[in-house]
């Protein structure tokens, strides 16, 4: 058996092996499911209940999918220009940080100039912490996996260290938290009686300008050159090592977002809760849609109903929830199967 380069992809089947490759992800979790003893429809049942089976459902998993969709859409940017940005999880909480300073007092402005100033200044901080890694990878060499990932844990302790010390909320109770963000700094609500709010919608604006500029500008086709073949790029003319760099700013300012709808959408506050690995889920979100902007939005979505499902399931028929985080490796592997099969076809010889 070899693999074989096809000449071309028809449009039918690059759209239907990641949708291929989903249902046969569930069908070999089916396995592990019936292995525990539960009945396999009732539980998929369970399932689709918690995440789509009412509005309530569905808003709580259109809520959780929304950093999910930033932190994806960072990833998708950065892994275009190969530069292999892991620290999604402490861009959040940069993005976190900076929300939290602007949106409890330093600034006092009416919520339609508020809102834009707690983005503008998440998304700066979170691209000056991704500029670091990258500087180091230009300059020396250094791998920006290790740095990256190191990150997360310097800005995670930095954030305990504010919580627990000078950000630390008298009226809290002994619970580290910040300071309320105040009424014009919060996310407004898209539905009542849900937590679903304008962050989603943020999201969506976001991943169409992304895939806007990938798709039609000239700086998306220098980043894309880049990742696709660097030694062809320099001899093309194209800038490197800045385009990199504009990279980075660009990725390290959307994973800030999901700082921001978290604290001043979901919770109006800043903890050290606020992300129980939206930095690290957002590469499985993104190599599910194959790196493309719009797709994000389908693998965050579909992500966020996995969990979401999860717990529906683990309380209907007696599972542990950890299968959602099974059932999204396993999605992950047979996408990532299905990509190579897309570009390559099995022959016999």
């Amino acid at each position: 058996m070899r693999l074989e380069p096809r000449t071309e992809a028809t449009f039918w089947l690059r759209a239907m092996a990641p949708i291929l490759a989903v249902m046969v992800a569930l069908a070999l979790c089916g396995f592990l499911i019936l292995w525990a003893g539960a009945p396999l429809l009732e539980a998929y049942a369970a399932l689709a209940r918690g995440a789509l089976g009412s509005r309530f459902a569905l808003s709580e998993t259109l809520t959780r999918a929304t950093p999910l969709i930033f932190t994806g859409l960072a990833v998708a940017v950065a892994f275009r220009a190969k530069l292999w940005n892991i620290g999604g999880e402490g861009q959040l909480y940069a993005g976190a940080l900076a929300a939290t300073w602007v949106g409890t007092g330093a600034i006092d402005l009416p919520a339609y100039l508020m809102i834009p100033v707690i983005f503008s200044a998440a998304a700066v901080a979170g691209g000056l912490l991704l500029l670091l890694p990258t500087v180091l990878k230009i300059r020396l060499k250094v791998d920006e996996v290790v740095t990256t990932l190191l990150l997360n844990f310097v800005v995670l302790l930095f954030v305990n260290y504010l919580l627990f010390g000078p950000w630390k909320d008298p009226l809290s109770m002994g619970w580290p938290q910040a300071a309320p963000v105040v009424d014009s700094g919060l996310l407004p609500n898209l539905v009542d009686r849900t937590r679903l709010h304008f962050g989603f919608v943020a999201g969506l604006a976001a991943a169409v300008a992304v895939w806007v500029v990938m798709r039609f500008t000239h700086w998306g086709f220098e980043i894309r050159a880049v990742g696709l073949n660097t030694p062809a790029a320099v001899f093309a003319g194209i800038p490197v090592n800045a385009t990199v760099v504009r990279t980075a700013l660009l990725s390290g300012g959307l994973a800030a977002c999901a700082g921001v709808t978290e604290v001043c959408g979901t919770k109006g506050y800043l903890t050290l809760d606020i992300s129980p690995g939206f930095g690290y889920t957002g590469i499985a979100v993104a190599m599910l849609a194959g790196l493309h902007p719009l797709a994000v939005v389908v693998s965050a979505i579909f992500v966020a109903a996995i969990y979401n499902g999860a717990d529906s399931m683990s309380r209907a028929v007696g599972i542990s929830n950890y299968l959602a985080d099974v059932m999204t490796a396993v999605a992950l592997l047979a996408v990532l199967v299905s990509s190579l099969l897309v570009q390559y076809r099995i022959r016999r010889g």
